[in-house]
């Protein structure tokens, strides 16, 4: 899945890889992209402050400041990595800056906090200080490593000499909002963003496992209603899991904040004055939109309080969706039984009360997404940017004035798992508009925020490959792009270095360049103005080399690199395991190290740093960085995932002066084959959120976690209907399996369903003729095969046709087999007596044969089909009127 699992990043996501993408970004005539910071750690945020500061969040929870955008060398502004769950999609994953800032110091963050509410920290440990283990069991995707979500607010007063630069006492902490209950590794907090109102806007995931239908089946160790933690919930009453997002619904329990947007009070963290609920639960309050999977990044639209947020698709759809007006109206996006504008198969199947509810509730209950994308299309036609994955990870609107005019006011999002950024430009009304979608960065790496900067220009943050992109418009007249080769890039001194900048390059082909270098490192391009010249670095350390190169009419671009004279980078070398070794969920997998360098000798500890990468390749591949440790021996569980995975173990050995090594194994799954089937064939079951007619097969890594399902409804295979009647592992309808390592077949086992109508009395509006009598229209003789037998009307409107079914019954579901003559629009009723009729069903679109009328159960003793208009110049004629529970 991709945003399947995540939700990129599974989903969402930010999943990171370790291997960063090369990232040299296809954009349109004019535009370049720049990269300002470099040689961070996995990157997650940017802001800027109106001093000329920037704040950038890293994901184990530590925040760095730069004086300004020319800056090079960070400090660090505040160290949360002990409160900090960083493992999987986990970590500090959102930040804000106030709106008065620096005159209002406050820095706003909102974590994965390593703990579980209420409770201390840290609940799971960390071998390095900033990747946090989660052992197994419980398992990060197995019983779940519960922790909860954080928003806090860091306070730090500026330096009183007045400089830029931070200060160096830690800031204080103050939490202003603990919920979020989160138990499995994806969909866990995000964005936090301030509103034109000055009010704090948030947004946090579902909690739930992406892995299958997620309705606290699996220990439910959150304690969702209604019965305590550690207690498997069951369907269809179950409210755990991903329906967590819609908890707003059940206001008879406690209300969390998964899956859904809060607006909150920046000073207190309680609701927000002018929120559009005003009594309930304090949670209830804070809520201005629910029913998301993993709202992972939103934006604010510049001068508004409106929200267009990002939200993580599962199997098949990714979302922006649009919160309008967060003061008048709380909006429900339906996850988890909607995804994209249709119900999700896995959720549906389940038949849970709450979705359930919902689908009766109609369309209107729901707020559809401003905008959707299917993970097997492309967004653009003919665009290069991959297919399958998907994972939506950053939206910002363009609001400044150097960008060309047709970008104003329109939306860039990006997508971390298809590697691109597109523009949704502003249609007529000023909003962006879905049919003016443009592809405006191929290659983008792995983008997961995007943020309006200084001039109004749009950054984004690369978490592969540790960096903070500009994107900038030059107008007509591009600079050149520098670029530096060198032969080699260390060695014992004397070293000498052969350079070439020879492939820097100007896209408006104003050349020849000029060349101006700075080989010694004072700062000065001082040093040769050939377009390849050497040098010998004498001194043992390491060099910072430049070029600078300009264009005929003056426009210049700058590159530099690093040679480290004196030294050898070590040489790593993974012992155990081989890539011959393949893994099933749950086992333990120990692993060892080494590496030698000519200078250091043997290195240890923190000098050899594993990291263990998830690859889903669904189509084109994603990766989730699942954790790491130190050291050169250590051991990993075999996580739960979607196949096709597999595991990526690297090791990466640094010497003392900074070079390094990396080595990998690649570690392939076992497989099993889970095939279900029914009796009598033909019925539809869901496995995972596969649903077809049995038999089918699928394939999954042996021991993960699946789900399957039957359907309780009445269900019409071939010319019958049935109902539910067991598994043949003795499950209910729906439930999860654990995959064993040899093939295994599940059967469902149907039976006929009763039909409440069969022979009992009816009562017609009239009769065409003798022979068609209404008898004959619930007498158990269908027209397939022939002969059958019919009821038919006066060739007339309205007509209708009653059956008594002798006494109260719960009814949800009736059958009507046409025949040639048929109602165009008619209705389906029922009645307790008294000749009180209500209609449970309305059709004006009629197209005769056979027609499944579903409703929500209700009692009746009589139901009619009421025709108000017919299809033909006949009658109203049916072979067959059927009635069932449900």
């Amino acid at each position: 899945m991709a945003g399947t699992l995540v939700a990129v990043l599974v989903a969402t996501l930010i999943s990171v890889a370790a291997f960063p993408r090369e990232a040299h970004a296809a954009l349109p005539a004019n535009f370049q992209e720049r990269t300002v910071f470099s040689g961070l750690t996995m990157p997650t945020n940017v802001e800027f402050a109106s001093d000329g500061r920037v704040f950038v969040a890293e994901k184990s929870g530590i925040i760095k400041v730069f004086d300004s955008l020319a800056d090079t060398s960070a400090t660090v502004f505040a160290d949360l990595r002990p409160q900090t769950f960083n493992g999987w999609d986990r970590g500090l994953l959102g930040m804000a800056l106030h709106p008065d800032f620096p005159t209002d110091p406050r820095v706003y963050v909102m974590y994965t906090y390593n703990g579980v509410l209420g409770g201390p920290f840290p609940r799971w440990p960390s071998a390095d200080g900033s990747n946090e283990q989660c052992p197994d069991p419980p398992g990060p995707n197995n019983e779940g490593c519960v922790v909860a979500g954080r928003i806090s607010v860091l306070t730090q007063a500026v330096p009183a000499n007045g400089a830029l630069r931070a200060a160096r006492a830690a800031p204080s902490e103050q939490v202003l909002l603990e919920d979020y209950c989160q138990q499995f590794s994806s969909h866990s907090v995000g964005t936090i963003a301030f509103g034109d109102d000055g009010m704090l806007y948030a947004g946090g995931g579902d909690g739930a496992s992406f892995q299958y239908a997620d309705y606290g089946q699996k220990n439910n160790a959150c304690g969702d209603p209604n019965r305590p933690a550690g207690t498997p919930l069951a369907a269809p009453a179950a409210e755990g899991g991903a329906l967590r997002s819609q908890d707003r619904r059940t206001p008879a329990d406690p209300t969390t904040l998964d899956g859904t947007i809060v607006r909150l009070d920046p000073d207190t963290g309680r609701a927000a004055a002018g929120n559009p609920t005003t009594s309930g639960d304090e949670n209830a309050k804070r809520i201005v939109a629910y029913g998301l999977r993993n709202p992972y990044r939103f934006t604010m639209r510049p001068g508004t309080n409106e929200a267009w947020l990002g939200d993580v698709g599962y199997t098949t759809w990714e979302e922006i969706d649009r919160v309008a007006s967060p003061t008048t109206e709380v909006r429900n996006f339906g996850w988890p039984c909607y995804e994209g504008n249709g119900r999700t198969a896995g959720y549906d199947a389940a038949n849970l009360n709450i979705c359930e509810n919902l689908y009766s509730a109609g369309s209107g209950a729901v707020t559809a997404p401003r905008y959707t994308y299917k993970h097997s299309d492309l967004i653009v036609p003919g665009e290069d940017c991959d297919t399958g994955s998907s994972s939506i990870s950053g939206l910002a609107f363009y609001a400044g004035s150097t960008y060309p005019a047709q970008y104003r006011n329109g939306l860039f999002f990006t997508d971390y798992a298809r590697d691109c950024v597109w523009v949704m430009k502003a249609g007529a009304d000023g909003l962006p508009d879905s049919g003016r979608i443009e592809t405006f960065a191929t290659n983008a790496g792995g983008i997961v925020e995007l943020q309006q900067g200084p001039g109004g220009d749009v950054f984004g943050v690369d978490v592969l490959n540790g960096r903070v992109v500009r994107y900038t418009y030059n107008g007509v007249n591009n600079p050149p792009v520098a670029a530096i080769k060198s032969d080699v890039t260390s060695g014992p001194t004397p070293l000498a270095v052969a350079f070439d900048g020879s492939t820097s390059s100007d896209a408006d082909g104003n050349v020849p360049l000029t060349y101006a270098w700075d080989l010694d490192g004072d700062g000065a391009y001082d040093d040769s103005a050939e377009a390849r010249p050497s040098h010998t670095y004498t001194t043992r350390g390491r060099h910072t080399v430049g070029l600078k190169v300009t264009d005929t009419r003056g426009a210049s671009d700058t590159a530099s690199t690093v040679i480290t004279a004196g030294s050898t980078p070590p040489t790593a070398s993974i012992t155990s395991p081989g890539a011959d070794l393949t893994w099933k969920v749950g086992d333990r997998i120990a692993f060892s190290g080494q590496a030698a360098d000519a200078e250091d000798g043997a290195l240890t500890g923190s000098a050899l740093k594993w990291q263990l990468i998830m690859h889903h390749c669904p189509s084109d591949c994603h990766t989730h960085t699942l954790t790491g440790q130190d050291g050169a021996s250590g051991e990993f569980t075999a996580p739960d995932h979607e196949h096709p995975s597999w595991l990526e173990l690297r090791l990466t050995a640094t010497d003392s002066d900074g070079l390094s090594d990396t080595r990998s194994v690649e570690l392939h799954p076992k497989t099993a084959t889970v095939t279900l089937a029914s009796d009598p064939p033909g019925v539809p079951l869901t496995l995972l959120e596969r649903t077809q007619q049995a038999p089918f097969t699928s394939t999954v890594i042996d021991g993960s976690t699946v789900s399957v399902s039957a359907p309780t409804q009445a269900t019409l295979v071939g010319n019958r209907v049935y109902e539910f009647e067991g598994w043949s592992d003795g499950g209910a309808a729906t439930h999860n399996i654990t995959a064993p390592g040899s093939p295994l077949t599940l059967t469902a086992r149907f039976r006929p369903k009763t039909n409440l109508a069969l022979n009992r009395p009816t009562k017609v509006s009239s009769v065409e003729k003798a022979g068609l009598e209404g008898p004959k229209a619930v007498d158990g003789i269908p027209a397939n095969p022939p002969p059958g037998t019919r009821w038919s009307s006066a060739r007339s409107d309205t007509q209708w046709i009653e059956v008594d079914l002798g006494s109260v019954r719960s009814v949800g579901y009736v059958l009507l087999r046409w025949e040639a003559a048929y109602g165009k629009e008619y209705r389906v009723q029922t009645s307790t007596g008294g000749g009180v009729w209500t209609t449970v069903h309305t059709r004006t679109n009629g197209d005769g044969q056979l027609d499944e009328v579903r409703f929500t159960p209700r009692d009746a003793r009589w139901v009619r089909m009421y025709g108000v208009k017919r299809a033909t110049t006949y009658g109203y004629s049916l072979w067959e009127m059927e009635v069932f529970d449900r």
